[in-house]
């Protein structure tokens, strides 16, 4: 174990397996029986990280960063007519970037265009229906972020698989999983978590560390995260439910009270770096992790700084080119646009509470600015989209892809 980490390593209980499975070949059954090891994960409640100095004073940037990216984000979007900041478009497409760049870690990677039509309930992809459960975790991660329990942390899992997985959706895995290997048993693969019957008491020790107030936040994020995900405490969903946590963490910790920080975007510009310091965590070494996600929050920091900026001017140039009233609700559709940049005429009359003449006058009139237009594969389906909007939400995923190369 590294000297300056002072992190206990994993240990291994040897169990017993059996394969079941009649659809297995011989050759198979003779590779997975007998004994396996599965880890066990060492109790963390009361250990203090042992950092060096320079590492601290990146993870105190970091969380300087992103209270002042939350504050920007409030600057810039303005406010509403009884003061308060009216930030709720801004925070919804920065917290599906983040859903997407998450999903995309785990390979399910989706257009923001696709995203949007998911949302409103259109005929899209399937990875594009996953990750609005993505965003459906990551909303329930930051309402239940007043208390970091086994109920955030369950309910979370629920709004992720709720919908695609109901059987095991918001409850934790009854069976051992590994991570590589074959789908027949646990002897050959890269990691074996803790069997299914420590998972409970390791997640209650886990959320005494994450409720701590005596540790460097980001720094404290980053272990909670590789704790969890060296858990693994459900058959599936793991990574992204580990990453909807790291965002009710910061909303606990008072970091981010508005807006959800793309972490995941950093963490996505080098896979390969975060699964390593998952792999270095494992063993003791908790410095690589942290200094990932110092790296990943600064970057997410930039990147979204930059999305809101362009978000920000396209939403300017529409002023000088829709010709309506002060009161039409054409201006409240453009408001709309940022957050939902793909509409049609149920989703305006549900938003505004209009009519569906309302709803299509006030479309037709974005529409007659260039503000909105009609693809011709939505022509029946009366869908509406914003095509400066979507490239920028692009060129955000663009600047990644740049980062990764």
């Amino acid at each position: 174990m590294p000297a300056s980490s002072r992190w206990p390593v994993l240990t291994f209980e040897t169990l017993p397996w059996k394969v079941d499975d009649g659809y297995v070949s011989r050759n198979q059954r003779r590779k997975h029986a007998g004994l396996y090891e599965a880890s066990i994960t060492p109790l963390i409640a009361s250990l203090d990280p042992h950092l060096p100095a320079n590492l601290l004073a990146e993870s105190e940037e970091a969380a300087r960063e992103v209270a002042r990216f939350d504050e920007y984000v409030s600057a810039t979007f303005g406010t509403a007519t009884n003061g308060a900041p009216e930030i709720a478009p801004m925070s919804a497409i920065l917290l599906r970037t983040e859903s997407a760049s998450s999903s995309q870690i785990e390979n399910l990677t989706v257009g923001a265009r696709q995203i949007a039509l998911a949302e409103l309930g259109e005929h899209t992809n399937t990875n594009a229906k996953i990750v609005t459960g993505n965003v459906r975790a990551m909303e329930a991660a930051l309402e239940l972020s007043e208390s970091i329990d086994t109920d955030t942390i369950l309910a979370m899992h629920l709004a992720l698989l709720g919908a695609s997985q109901p059987h095991h959706a918001g409850q934790w895995r009854d069976q051992q999983v590994w991570i590589g290997g074959s789908d027949v048993g646990p002897h050959r693969a890269d990691f074996v978590p803790p069997h299914h019957d420590r998972v409970q008491a390791a997640i209650d020790d886990l959320l005494i560390f994450a409720n701590r107030d005596d540790l460097p936040t980001v720094a404290q994020v980053a272990l909670t995260h590789a704790q969890f995900e060296t858990i693994h405490p459900f058959a599936d969903g793991n990574g992204r439910t580990g990453r909807a946590l790291v965002h009710s963490m910061f909303a606990n910790k008072g970091l981010s009270e508005r807006i959800t920080v793309p972490v995941s975007s950093g963490l996505l510009v080098n896979t390969e770096a975060y699964f390593g310091a998952l792999t270095d965590y494992r063993k003791g070494d908790i410095e690589p992790i942290v200094e990932r996600f110092n790296v990943a929050t600064i970057f997410a920091v930039g990147n979204g700084r930059q999305l809101v900026g362009d978000l920000k001017s396209v939403r300017e140039s529409f002023n000088g080119r829709v010709k309506a009233r002060s009161d039409s609700s054409a201006w409240k559709i453009a408001d709309l646009l940022i957050g939902q940049p793909v509409i049609n005429s149920a989703y305006v009359q549900t938003r505004l509470k209009i009519s569906d003449v309302a709803a299509l006058r006030a479309i037709e009139t974005l529409e007659k600015a260039g503000v909105l237009t009609q693809p011709a594969s939505a022509k029946k389906n009366r869908v509406w989209q914003s095509p400066e909007i979507l490239a920028k939400l692009d060129d955000f995923a663009e600047r990644i892809r740049r980062r990764r190369g």
